[in-house]
């Protein structure tokens, strides 16, 4: 990716427009202002990919969204600092390698580099930091010690009274469990909408499966959940490490407790991830740390499933679209904008008219681009777009996004400013106002650059090769026509229809061939 066209992550100062930010915390199902905890800055922590299999529309959703949160947070002036971790050892990952005559960390790196590859191609920015699981074992241990040290975790012994590597957190020790989602005894939905969404099926990262769940022997309560665990019979020498607990390997909820504290510290402003994630993973993480004795994420912000034809997109269902196979299919920027162009909460369902739609979208913004970048004689250079500070965008833009990310409101802004100027441009050229029509260029591409959608972007430079190859698709089309007329005209002896078919299409900038295998065209040089 050309890291020349990502926002700057610091400015000098805060905007006035930040003050109006209100976001969406699920732990209190409100939309309330935004204040973070060190003026001017953001941290946020958002759960990655366990890099088991191929990345398909319903992860990068998740991505994309908190891309354009952070993009946001950007132009208000924010320096932001995003963790998005990497699960590179789960139960799943050791089963998928086994099976295929893999390594697991082999396994792992190919499908991490795939994801990096998704997330490239579809622009979104590079996290701060992108650590690893495996990468913070000393970490866990630490964590471990502590929580077990304030009584809310035990060692299962072996049955020669040794550390069996078997530590589970004691969910009855902790009263406050619960707090992000108000289940009772993790079997009640935490509110309608997420009801509604749990409805709708299997997790898209567990397919149906949640292996701390599983009744293992030592457990005092169903409901513990594991913090360390000992190995499988087929687990190999290289996934296991030594612990003061015994040989084993990281629960998955503790992995994302670690990293949170090493990059974020005991406090930060917002842990996000998809709402699959809302529990058990992210209720675990969050009694586990404050278990610790720290603190922990200040607002909890979930992105909602993609659905097609009413269905999550799920493995276990069939019809996880992989991003490789969408991608040849379409333009990156029409399946980011197809992607982003639904707010974080709302479910987005994934289909042939919203891929049209999009297509749609980038002829009529780009078009308008082009438009008044001919008629201006320039383009704002991509440091301006990119350093447009959020109070100066159109006021209604500025209030939906500030409105929990409304995009849509957002969207709406955008399209209201780019015909506004359509209808100047098709004024009368002599009143063309300049500066006006420079300016409502200059915010329609920072406008867009919010949803990661300017068509001047470098990064898209294979989008506008892409509108090229259309473009001259539909002359072929046109000029293909005129040549079968001209040749029915020469069939017929009208030779003057044939010759004004040709005159024409010569004024038109079109050369035209007769050869024995019959006429051709080019553009003229």
């Amino acid at each position: 990716m050309d890291t020349s066209s990502q926002p700057h992550d610091s400015k000098a100062s805060v905007s006035l427009a930040a003050a109006g930010l209100r976001l969406y915390d699920t732990a209190d199902h409100q939309v309330t202002p935004f204040s973070p905890i060190e003026p001017g800055k953001v941290g946020i922590y958002v759960c990655g990919a366990t890099v088991q299999s191929s990345p398909h529309i319903g992860h990068i959703r998740t991505t994309l969204a908190f891309d354009v949160i952070r993009r946001w947070l950007l132009r208000l002036g924010y320096q932001v600092t995003l963790i998005r971790n990497v699960t590179d050892i789960d139960d799943k990952i050791l089963a998928k390698a086994a099976a295929n005559g893999q390594r697991w960390w082999e396994r792992a790196y190919i499908y991490e580099r795939e994801f990096t590859h998704a997330y490239e191609t579809m622009g979104v920015l590079p996290p701060t930091y992108e650590p690893r699981a495996t990468g913070h074992i000393p970490e866990m241990i630490d964590l471990i010690q502590r929580i077990i040290d304030h009584g809310h975790a035990y060692v299962v012994p072996d049955e020669q009274g040794r550390p069996s590597g078997n530590v589970y957190f004691d969910v009855a020790s902790w009263p406050e469990y619960g707090a992000l989602t108000h289940q009772q005894t993790g079997t009640q939905p935490a509110d309608e909408q997420a009801a509604a969404n749990d409805r709708l099926g299997p997790s898209i990262d567990t397919d149906g499966q949640n292996t701390d769940a599983e009744e293992e022997p030592g457990k005092r309560d169903p409901r513990d959940f594991a913090l360390w665990k000992a190995p499988k019979p087929t687990d190999p020498p290289t996934a296991r490490w030594q612990t003061p607990f015994g040989t084993g390997r990281p629960g998955w909820h503790l992995e994302c407790s670690a990293m949170s504290h090493r990059y974020l510290g005991a406090d930060f402003d917002i842990h996000g991830g998809g709402l699959d994630l809302r529990f058990p993973h992210h209720e675990n993480e969050m009694a586990q740390s404050h278990a610790a004795g720290w603190g922990f994420a200040h607002r909890w912000m979930h992105t909602a499933w993609v659905t097609q034809k009413g269905e999550k997109m799920s493995k276990s269902l069939g019809n996880g679209l992989s991003v490789d196979q969408v991608l040849s299919q379409h333009p990156a920027w029409v399946v980011r904008y197809a992607l982003v162009s639904v707010q974080y909460r709302s479910m987005l369902e994934w289909s042939d008219q919203s891929l049209q739609e999009a297509e749609g979208a980038y002829e009529r913004i780009s078009n308008f681009v082009d438009r008044a970048g001919r008629i201006l004689g320039t383009q704002p250079e991509r440091d301006r777009v990119m350093g447009l500070d959020a109070d100066d965008l159109p006021e209604d833009f500025v209030q939906a996004m500030n409105d929990d990310i409304n995009v849509s409101g957002g969207l709406a802004a955008l399209y209201a400013l780019i015909r506004q100027a359509n209808a100047t441009m098709d004024a009368d050229p002599a009143a063309l106002d300049r500066k006006w029509l420079a300016n409502a260029l200059l915010q329609v591409r920072a406008m867009l650059d919010v949803f990661g959608l300017d068509p001047l972007d470098p990064h898209w430079a294979g989008a506008a090769a892409v509108s090229d190859n259309r473009a001259m698709n539909t002359l072929d089309a046109l000029v293909g026509q005129q040549l079968r007329e001209r040749d029915q005209a020469r069939k017929d002896h009208d030779f003057a229809r044939a010759d004004a078919i040709r005159d024409q299409l010569t004024a038109a900038g079109v050369t035209v061939a007769d050869t024995p295998a019959g006429s051709t065209w080019d553009l003229s040089r």
